[in-house]
């Protein structure tokens, strides 16, 4: 059987690029991810962040939805402690009753961003705390068995819209464990914890209204090409532009050369950033074919879930294609 392929989709903003456009490319990606056979494509809540257009989540959610047919779509994740757990029961809610059966709820507890843009979404330094009884309080309003007396989502209460837990730590893991959830790992971005976490939620696991068995995503960055050159350098900018992003935070940062990127990567802190993208295919479909099978047996993976990081639009359908064409035709 062949895994499961799904897509995570940040939607980038390149260089020289518009955030209009960046939605544009994020339906070409869904309409070709529907086509090719992907089950879902997810979009992850990040803030103050000018090459990431997905801040408004369940806003770009709709915005796909209305142009693609029978993709499930979902956020991957909603960082809950941003927001009430009501509003966003009533913003998945309303996707829910226009898109029937096609929406997911991933959740994750980071802040999405920097500690200045946290503070600037009126979220306190305790609002994770309160994730575990957030994630339980969202998932009443949603199932009609609100935990508030005389709340209810409207619309939302009786959709079930499907939850997931996100985590890159074992406190995900352990949560989505005791509440019988799916379990997503960031691995696309923070590798460290892996194995323990999945191992973790595998063996706590504690089956729920809605899921019976255990049930993993692991999180890949792909850069698939017809040459693998052009995969090599396309992953080379990207590593400097995720690299040139996260030294700019700063105010008054200069603007590295590439040469400076390629030096601070050679650096403890380089090299500690470049770990962060460990799982990381970039080559032609069958290197990129064999790096996500050899991945998918490691950690027995329900689920991977792929970022193609390519910065130009073409790249990122053309590297879609190679890979479900590559890992249809392995699991045939």
């Amino acid at each position: 059987m062949p895994v499961t392929l799904s897509i995570l989709d940040l939607a980038p903003v390149a260089p020289g690029h518009t955030a209009r456009e960046s939605f544009e490319g994020s339906v070409r990606l869904a309409q070709a991810a529907e086509r090719l056979g992907y089950r879902r494509v997810w979009y992850a809540e990040h803030h103050n962040m000018p090459t990431i257009a997905s801040s408004a989540t369940s806003v770009l959610i709709g915005y796909v939805a209305a142009h693609t047919s029978t993709i499930r779509l979902g956020a991957g994740g909603v960082m809950l402690p941003n927001h009430a757990p009501l509003t966003i029961a009533e913003q998945f809610g309303t996707l829910a009753t226009i898109y029937p059966d096609r929406i997911d709820l991933g959740l994750g507890r980071a802040p999405g961003s920097d500690q200045v843009t946290m503070r600037a979404m009126r979220r306190d330094v305790t609002s994770s705390d309160r994730f575990p009884q957030d994630v339980v309080e969202l998932q009443g309003y949603l199932q009609g068995q609100s935990r508030v007396p005389g709340v209810q989502a409207v619309p939302g209460a009786g959709t079930n819209v499907p939850l997931y837990i996100l985590g890159s730590s074992l406190f995900g893991a352990q949560l989505a464990a005791a509440l019988g959830l799916p379990y997503a790992f960031a691995s696309h971005f923070a590798p460290d914890a892996l194995f323990d976490a999945i191992a973790t939620y595998r063996r706590e696991f504690q089956p729920s209204e809605q899921l019976a068995e255990p049930y993993v995503m692991v999180g890949a960055n792909v850069i698939a090409a017809d040459d693998e050159d052009d995969a090599r350098k396309q992953f080379e900018t990207v590593r400097r532009a995720r690299v040139r992003g996260m030294l700019s935070r700063a105010p008054g940062t200069p603007d590295y050369s590439d040469a400076q990127i390629d030096a601070f990567l050679t650096t403890p802190n380089g090299q500690q950033i470049a770990n962060m993208m460990r799982y990381t295919a970039a080559g032609t479909a069958p290197q990129v074919g064999r790096f996500l099978e050899e991945f998918a047996e490691s950690t027995q993976a329900d689920e991977l879930i792929i970022a193609h990081h390519s910065q130009d639009i073409d790249n990122r359908l053309r590297s879609a294609e190679l890979t479900a064409g590559v890992m249809q035709g392995a699991g045939a």
